[in-house]
């Protein structure tokens, strides 16, 4: 994976209304930490976050972080976790995770799938149970996404993590042999709708009164 430099800025301050004045700056607040590393304070500029976003498609960055405080250097990391708005969705916070080049790490992969469902001419519906699976690996191997082919799928057929190919550095850091997707009938679909709609007029009678 290419590796994206983004820029940020050493913050001396902390607090809401410290957060409130950068973000009229168009910044958003970050920290940077690591396995046994200290905590950085971190401001980034808006614009250059989500062009770094823009960039990873959705998948894992791999980043090249620029940090200036009168002195320049450069740390490799990956973004660990985003705050947002509940309402708005707009970016409150950024916490950075530094990286060792040659440890394997685990981040999240996206799901996608490729080719014409087999089962689609007998009104089989793909249902995605996971959109993301977590993988073991060297920065540099992280993938952009994991691609399934559900060209030879059918109705009933389901595909399970462990019978996703993957490159021999890359691992799924679990025993439990879970189902990614599977392809159901209308039917079955039809029949789960039914039972949720049914549950949610039983809550409704049960509910106490005044």
């Amino acid at each position: 994976m290419e590796s994206i430099e983004l820029k940020t800025n050493i913050r001396t301050s902390v607090g809401n209304g410290q957060a409130r004045a950068l973000r009229r700056e168009k910044q958003i607040p970050a920290v940077l930490y690591g396995l046994g590393k200290t905590t950085v304070l971190l401001s980034v500029y808006l614009s250059e976050l989500e062009r770094v976003l823009k960039k990873s498609k959705g998948g894992q960055a791999l980043l090249n972080l620029v940090i200036q405080n009168g002195e320049t250097y450069t740390i490799p990391a990956i973004i660990k976790e985003l705050q947002t708005h509940p309402v708005e969705r707009n970016i409150l916070h950024v916490d950075f995770y530094e990286i060792d080049m040659n440890r394997k790490i685990k981040v999240k992969v996206p799901v996608v799938t490729k080719g014409k469902l087999k089962g689609a001419e007998l009104g089989g519906i793909l249902q995605i149970i996971r959109r993301e699976l977590e993988v073991l690996c060297l920065p540099i191997e992280i993938p952009e996404s994991i691609e399934i082919d559900i060209s030879d799928l059918d109705v009933g057929d389901s595909v399970h993590v462990k019978s996703i190919p993957f490159k021999d550095n890359i691992e799924i850091p679990t025993d439990v042999n879970f189902t990614v997707l599977t392809i159901v009938s209308p039917k079955a679909v039809e029949e789960t709708v039914s039972e949720g709609a049914e549950e949610e007029v039983e809550e409704e009678e049960t509910e106490p009164k005044g």
